[in-house]
C-alpha cells in the first residue's frame, strides 16, 4: 500500500514530535533510560546561526512519523564528512519506504554539501537495517568498535588530572 507523505526539513515547532520519535527509537534499542535530551535542548541546538544538526521529517496528514538527524564532522583522512545520528520511523509505518526516503534525503543533503563520506552506527543485531544499508552500497565496518565517554566518566577522568 502506497502512503501519502512528504519529506521536509524540521522546524522548532516539530521538536516535541522529534523527541517522541527519539524515545521510541531508544525503546526499540532497549535503551529507553538513556534519553536525557529535552525539547528545549533540541530547539537550542538545532536552530539559529550555529545550529548543530539538520533534521529531516517524514509527515503524513496524521503527523510526523519519521525523522533523520545528521550533523557535520571532519575527518583527518577525508575532510568534510556528515554523520547520520539517527534514522527513525515510527513502528506502525515501518516497511513502507519511509525510512528509505529519509535516508535518501540525508544522502542528497551530504552530496549537496560536497562531503567525502557519510557515516553512522547500526546495532549489530539490527539485521534488517544492516541488509538495507549494504543493499545501497554502504559498507558496515565490523572491525571498528564505537567508543564513548559519558558525563560521569568525563567528570571522573578530568577530576583526576
Amino acid at each position: 500500500m502506497l502512503m501519502d507523505y512528504q519529506i521536509r526539513k524540521s522546524a522548532k515547532a516539530d521538536m516535541g514530535s522529534v523527541l517522541k520519535l527519539i524515545k521510541e527509537l531508544a525503546e526499540f534499542e532497549k535503551e529507553a533510560h538513556q534519553v536525557e535530551i529535552s525539547v528545549d535542548d533540541l530547539i537550542r541546538d538545532g536552530f539559529g546561526e550555529n545550529a548543530m544538526f539538520t533534521c529531516y521529517l517524514a509527515e503524513t496528514k496524521e503527523g510526523i512519523i519519521g525523522a533523520a538527524l545528521c550533523y557535520n564532522r571532519y575527518s583527518t583522512w577525508k575532510g568534510k564528512t556528515l554523520h547520520l545520528e539517527d534514522l527513525i520511523v515510527s513502528e506502525a509505518y515501518r516497511g513502507k519506504g519511509i525510512g528509505k526516503a529519509l535516508y535518501t534525503r540525508v544522502l542528497e543533503h551530504a552530496w549537496n554539501q560536497g562531503v567525502k563520506r557519510v557515516e553512522w552506527n547500526v546495532l549489530d543485531w539490527n539485521s534488517g537495517a544492516i541488509d538495507f544499508y549494504e543493499s545501497t552500497g554502504a559498507k558496515v565496518l565490523r572491525d571498528w568498535d564505537t567508543v564513548q565517554m559519558n558525563y560521569k566518566g568525563l567528570k571522573s577522568y578530568l577530576s583526576k588530572k
